[in-house]
């Protein structure tokens, strides 16, 4: 697990990136919203107390075991890679823009087309919303895809986002691997 980052640690962090885990051809393309300063002190993505990306992605059959956020690059082994719409780290995901977002979005494209991931899974809808210009998507697959890369759209797994408990995150990660799976 990584150490609790320092008050001095968490200004500093407001300054770092947490750098994407990609590779060619993945399974699935983890797409947070930004990075939020614990993640950045600590250099790992979802690495906040009670986020609930790990719990819900192992609780989801996405890994065999509960990772933790230091073990964040093990995900390749398994054909999952993580990135963020917008690099620039925040406290909250409220302190973006939506001009952020949209130029995230056009990021993201990029890294889609040159990563060729079969599936972008971004975990936030209204994040999804705003970036993407879709103001009425729901959760799920999406109708639009970047390049041949499918969309799908799953909750925030914030600890803050109340509207999803961690037995509905299960729900929305397993019907996300039942998706994956249904096209091997």
């Amino acid at each position: 697990m990584p150490h609790k980052p320092t008050p001095a640690e968490l200004k500093d962090a407001a300054n770092k990136i947490v750098p994407d885990i990609l590779a060619p051809n993945l399974r699935v393309l983890f797409c947070g919203i930004n990075p939020g300063v614990y993640s950045a002190a600590v250099g790992h993505h979802f690495a906040r107390p009670g986020n609930r990306f790990w719990p819900a992605l192992h609780a989801g059959g996405f890994t065999d075991r509960l990772l933790t956020p230091d073990e964040d690059h093990d995900l390749l082994k398994s054909g999952y890679g993580l990135t963020n719409i917008v690099e620039r780290t925040t406290t909250s995901a409220k302190e973006l823009s939506n001009s952020e977002l949209i130029a995230g979005a056009r990021c993201l494209d990029q890294k889609v087309r040159k990563h060729q991931p079969h599936m972008l899974a971004i975990l936030g809808i209204s994040a999804y919303r705003t970036a993407f210009q879709r103001p009425h998507a729901a959760l799920g697959q999406q109708l639009e895809r970047l390049d041949d890369t499918i969309l799908w759209v799953l909750p925030n797994p914030s600890g803050l986002n109340a509207h999803y408990s961690l037995p509905n995150l299960t729900a929305q990660f397993r019907e996300l691997l039942a998706f994956t799976t249904s096209l091997r």
